[in-house]
């Protein structure tokens, strides 16, 4: 919504309307080499199958052993924009 001179918002300009709903999952990615990467690939993944990705927080790191190789582990909260079914 546009301002007017006092500072109140007008309707009818929604391009600086802020308003929108936000969607968020949890993912976990995965890497032989850092918790970076670990979050890195999750959030690379992610990108490829939901749009306007928001922001990432980083829930939880552990370190899974297969084999007495270490695998890194990120657990990510990932927020998206909500666009209903298009």
């Amino acid at each position: 919504m546009a301002k007017d001179k006092k500072g109140s918002k007008q309707k009818g300009d929604k391009q600086n309307d802020t308003s929108a709903v936000y969607k968020v999952i949890e993912i976990v990615g995965t890497s032989g080499q850092s918790w970076a990467d670990a979050g890195r690939n999750a959030i690379e993944t992610a990108a490829k199958s939901l749009r306007d990705l928001r922001v990432a927080e980083v829930d939880k790191l552990d370190v899974k052993i297969e084999g007495g190789r270490l695998v890194y582990r990120a657990k990510l909260k990932v927020s998206f924009k909500y666009h209903g079914e298009d």
